[in-house]
């Protein structure tokens, strides 16, 4: 090979090596040799920070005593033997939910009647005709621990701790929190869960990207006025949190606060741009935008 060869090799070499070095510092592109994949755009995202700290527990018909005792001792039973943590994986882990049904009720036989709210996923949801969700799951496993057949009411969230509290249900099992005006209805038992509230925005909302606690949050969310319009599930923790609420010793602010049967319908109310922002527990939050994003 002459000098001049050489030459126009070396020259062919040295273009190929910058074309590549321009397209892997461009990102490089996929397997199909393609323009670079961008990653998809989220519908709506879930801000990062809890903004209360509250827990989780069944409610029992007052009129039962005998059942709070049992309930409490099925709970301290399914955390000590690891059943509790299975079921949780079951929904937050790789583990596989499992379908729960529901008898109909029938007063000549031993039953245990559940009020529930089935739009409040992971905790209970229904697909077709069977329920799903953490509380549901140990719903079953308390009736087949009692000896009971399950028939699982299910009802707007704000019947929940009525129901039992007219003895029309034994327990309410719906991702409830603590709080003291609904003992007026039920008898809670030991707590099995940690929860809190979170902030679903748009997923081009960049308002609340250099928040790093809740103080921060509730900053803005104070600057806003009745103009603004935040979505809650009705009768939750997060309506008492956007209205105020003395017993929890919430303030409140001054947006306007709209109340939805589930939390679902208020974060799809949000995209269609009529509300801003929608509070719910973290855990629905959760797998609320997980769902809509996979479906944008």
């Amino acid at each position: 090979m002459n000098k001049k060869t050489l030459a126009k090799v070396l020259s062919v070499v040295l273009a190929l090596v910058l074309g590549l070095t321009a397209l892997w510092a461009c990102g490089g592109n996929d397997e199909d040799g393609d323009a670079p994949v961008e990653p998809a755009a989220q519908a709506v995202k879930v801000i990062d920070i809890a903004l209360t700290e509250e827990e989780y527990a069944f409610g029992v018909d007052k009129a039962q005593p005998e059942l709070l005792e049992q309930v409490n001792a099925f709970i301290a039973e399914i955390k000590a033997n690891g059943k509790f943590d299975e079921i949780c994986n079951n929904y937050f882990g790789d583990g596989t939910p499992v379908a729960v049904k529901s008898a109909k009720l029938d007063d000549s036989k031993d039953q245990l009647v559940v009020a529930t709210n089935a739009a409040f996923e992971p905790f209970e949801y229904t697909k077709g005709e069977d329920y799903y969700g953490i509380d549901m799951e140990i719903a079953a496993l308390l009736a087949e621990k009692l000896g009971k057949e399950l028939v699982i009411n299910n009802m707007d969230f704000d019947s929940v701790c009525l129901s039992v509290g007219q003895h029309k249900c034994d327990i309410a099992m719906a991702g409830l929190t603590v709080k003291p005006d609904r003992e007026e209805y039920v008898t809670f038992s030991t707590s099995y869960y940690e929860a809190s509230q979170k902030l679903i925005v748009k997923g081009d909302d960049a308002a609340f990207d250099a928040c790093t606690d809740a103080a921060s949050v509730e900053a803005i969310l104070n600057s806003l006025d009745s103009t603004t319009k935040i979505g809650v599930q009705n009768g939750t923790t997060g309506q008492f949190y956007v209205e105020g609420d003395d017993d929890w010793g919430f303030d409140g602010f001054a947006a306007s606060c709209v109340g939805y049967k589930s939390g679902s319908l208020a974060v799809q109310d949000m995209i269609n741009g009529n509300i801003s922002y929608v509070i719910i527990d973290s855990a629905p939050a959760a797998c609320i935008t997980e769902a809509i994003n996979e479906m944008a």
